[in-house]
């Protein structure tokens, strides 16, 4: 079994890549998604919203430790053929049966991730334990939020394949940390999912039909900026590294016209909508006995703030440098 999106982080020690949306957007989705959820369930939610902010990255921290997680987080739907979405079966045995178990792992297993990890939240729920809600939750949300990227569904995952190493990074971590303060992150009420192996296959199928505006975009704007105008050098966590030029940045935000705010919003309201139908689908469990009670009135006052900010459409602040 292959583990490329772990060698994916050590590809580039120049140029700063996070992994999947990158901290900051995995914890901006998830944070979000709180405030899309019903009034019956959000109280405990936006009593463990630091919890859901925090833990959103955990995958991601789990690929070094876990030679098994690098494939939750893709599909390479390209190594299928031309017509992938045609071939794949979507229950997980029947594409056993015609696949093999080895070729999904070698090539991904996103949306059966997101399957799982529901189910396992549902039982959570069933259980009314909040240690697990909690935890199923924000691994829920990152799994949901990789299915967004277009890159994550594609053997051709960093442009190593087309000369345009640096490109996943670039995408998913560089422009939400540049541009995501301008975005309008409303995106109403989550929403009851009926089937949700179906939503994660849609979700992926969609992303997918971006892939290859987000290469022949970036190949085309490549064509006009010389290197010095491409790249910048930066000082990060006492290192100088390099990654992309802002001017370049904004040149191909701009090409892709709102592409990654879409995702995002995106993002959110399935997010929301997973955890929602996860709650509703254990029997709708009376959640106001595990609100989390010790938490201070600046805590509170600030997650209300940040719901009307929601409200509004408006950003949580800049990410951390």
């Amino acid at each position: 079994m292959k583990s490329k999106k772990v060698i994916l982080l050590l590809l580039l020690p120049t140029i700063l890549i996070m992994g999947s949306w990158g901290f900051f957007a995995h914890q901006r989705i998830n944070r979000l998604a709180v405030f899309t959820l019903p009034k019956d369930l959000i109280g405990f939610y936006k009593s463990n919203i630091n919890y859901i902010t925090e833990h959103a990255v955990d995958p991601d921290k789990r690929r070094y430790a876990d030679s098994l997680e690098a494939p939750r987080h893709y599909l390479d739907a390209d190594h299928y053929g031309k017509e992938p979405f045609e071939i794949i079966p979507r229950k997980w045995d029947d594409a056993v049966k015609k696949l093999t178990q080895d070729t999904l792992y070698a090539y991904g297993i996103v949306p059966w991730q997101i399957q799982r990890t529901f189910t396992k939240l549902v039982y959570a729920f069933k259980n009314r334990d909040s240690i697990l809600i909690l935890k199923y939750s924000a691994d829920l949300g990152h799994y949901i939020a990789d299915a967004h990227v277009p890159l994550h569904t594609s053997e051709n995952y960093n442009g190593q394949m087309t000369n345009q190493v640096g490109i996943h990074g670039f995408w998913e971590s560089r422009l939400p940390e540049l541009f995501a303060n301008d975005y309008d992150y409303f995106v109403g009420k989550a929403q009851y999912i009926e089937n949700p192996l179906n939503k994660a296959w849609d979700i992926v199928e969609h992303t997918n039909s971006m892939l290859d505006s987000t290469l022949s975009i970036e190949k085309n704007l490549s064509k006009v900026f010389s290197a010095d105008k491409k790249y910048t050098f930066n000082e990060r966590n006492n290192r100088v590294i390099r990654e992309y030029s802002i001017e370049y940045s904004k040149a191909y935000h701009d090409a892709l016209n709102g592409m990654v705010e879409r995702q995002m919003r995106s993002s959110i309201l399935d997010v929301g909508s997973f955890w929602y139908s996860a709650w509703v689908d254990a029997g709708q469990p009376d959640m106001h006995k595990l609100i989390k009670k010790d938490i201070s009135a600046e805590e509170k006052n600030q997650t209300e703030k940040e719901e009307k900010l929601y409200q509004n459409g408006k950003a949580l602040g800049r990410p951390e440098n």
